[in-house]
C-alpha cells in the first residue's frame, strides 16, 4: 500500500496558496525524492493540460521563459516542460536555502534527509522571497 503524504504552500506569513497529496511506494523518502515526485507530478499535470489547451503551470520552480501569473506562471509560448531542470532547479534553491521544507514540526536541513510518512503526517513548502535593497 503506497504512503500518502499530505503537502502544502506555504507563506512566510502563514497564508497557504495550495494544498495536495503524493504518494510514494515507501513509507520513508529522502527530501530529495520528495521534491522529485513534486516537481515530477506538477509537470505531468501541466504538460498534460496543456496539450488540452491549459495554460498556468502551478508549481515550485518557474520555468524559463514564464512570467508571474495568478495562481502560478504562465509561459509566454505553450510548450512541454521537461521535468529535471526543473527538479535541479528546485533542489539548488532547497541547498541555497531560498526554499525551506517543514516535515511536521522540524525544518529539514539536506536534501538526503530521511521523512517518515506516517498517518497524519504534513510536508510545508516555504519559498523565500529575497528582499532588495537600494
Amino acid at each position: 500500500m503506497p504512503a500518502v503524504l499530505d503537502v502544502k504552500d506555504e507563506s512566510t506569513s502563514g497564508t497557504i496558496h495550495r494544498r495536495f497529496t503524493l504518494q510514494f511506494p515507501t513509507e520513508n523518502i529522502t527530501v530529495r525524492e520528495l521534491i522529485r515526485e513534486r516537481v515530477y507530478q506538477e509537470v505531468d499535470d501541466y504538460n498534460r493540460k496543456s496539450s488540452e489547451g491549459g495554460g498556468v503551470f502551478q508549481g515550485l520552480i518557474q520555468p524559463t521563459d514564464a512570467e508571474v501569473a495568478l495562481n502560478g506562471f504562465k509561459l509566454k509560448k505553450r510548450r512541454q516542460i521537461d521535468w529535471k531542470p526543473q527538479y535541479e532547479k528546485a533542489c539548488d534553491a532547497y541547498t541555497k536555502n531560498q526554499i525551506l521544507i517543514l516535515a511536521g514540526d522540524r525544518q529539514t536541513s539536506s536534501l538526503d534527509e530521511t521523512i517518515q510518512i506516517t498517518r497524519g503526517t504534513e510536508v510545508t513548502f516555504l519559498r523565500l522571497v529575497m528582499l532588495v535593497g537600494g
